[in-house]
């Protein structure tokens, strides 16, 4: 379900359960979230020698690394990467950074262990929410005011139960793109978790659009299947046109007795 023609856009996603690498840090500035970042990446093995504990061998897609047992595993940078605010009140630090790990690792025991205390592997069950797309520049401010709109979106087509304020508290900034990517091609989201109340109004109050890319071929297959239509119809017809000519032919030839 996509509100395309929404003031500000948004659409309905289903998501299964997953896995992340998440680290939780004080936020100090608009460049303390390279640190995390860099933790996380490291995890990952993107700086070089990955801080984990692989216990076996992994084939992934991209990179694909093999290991021996007890080496270092290297895993696939995924997307997105999860930004929000730390909900653990016994926490000093206010925000969350999380990595999503590739599908391949969908349990606890296929994981690599990280080495650095600080960096965690969390369970995230499946959740179905709203998600805001856009591009260019992203930081607090602008994400604070982006879900404030998207809140206000919500609140205009009725969602039960929907306030500014949870949003404002809930909302996740989910950034798809390396940190040297220009601005205008950079994919970045806001994505706000719902109830199943909530998901069953949207779902009933407004119908799935066809997407446009694939409307110009569902045109097309109409045109085909009416086409088609029309050629079975025309040569029924003509078939029973020529029998009645060929019946009527006969009938009028002449006897020779």
């Amino acid at each position: 379900l996509k509100r395309t023609d929404a003031t500000t856009s948004y659409e309905l996603r289903k998501y299964g359960e997953r896995f992340a690498a998440s680290i939780a840090y004080k936020s100090t500035g608009d460049k303390s979230e390279n640190s995390p970042f860099r933790a996380l990446a490291k995890y990952i093995g993107v700086f070089g020698t990955p801080q984990n504990e692989g216990d076996t061998s992994i084939a992934m897609t991209a990179p694909v690394v093999m290991e021996n047992e007890n080496k270092p595993t290297q895993i696939a940078m995924t997307a997105p990467v999860v930004m929000e605010d730390n909900k653990d009140g016994d926490s000093d630090s206010n925000k969350k950074m999380m990595f999503m790990l590739p599908v391949e690792y969908d349990s606890m025991d296929k994981i690599p262990k990280p080495t650095n205390p600080s960096v965690h592997i969390e369970e995230i069950p499946s959740q179905t929410g709203v998600v805001h797309v856009y591009n260019g520049k992203w930081g607090k401010e602008r994400n604070k005011e982006l879900a404030k709109s998207l809140a206000q979106q919500l609140i205009q087509d009725g969602v039960p139960d929907m306030t500014e304020e949870y949003v404002l508290s809930n909302y996740q900034f989910w950034g798809y793109n390396p940190p040297f990517t220009l601005p205008y091609f950079r994919r970045n989201e806001i994505w706000v978790q719902l109830e199943s109340s909530q998901v069953d109004y949207l779902e009933q109050t407004f119908k799935p659009e066809i997407n446009a890319a694939e409307r110009p071929a569902m045109m097309g297959r109409n045109r085909f299947t009416i086409g088609a239509l029309g050629l079975v119809l025309g040569c029924y017809a003509i078939s029973v046109l020529w029998k009645k000519t060929r019946g009527t032919q006969y009938r009028s030839l002449p006897s020779f007795n």
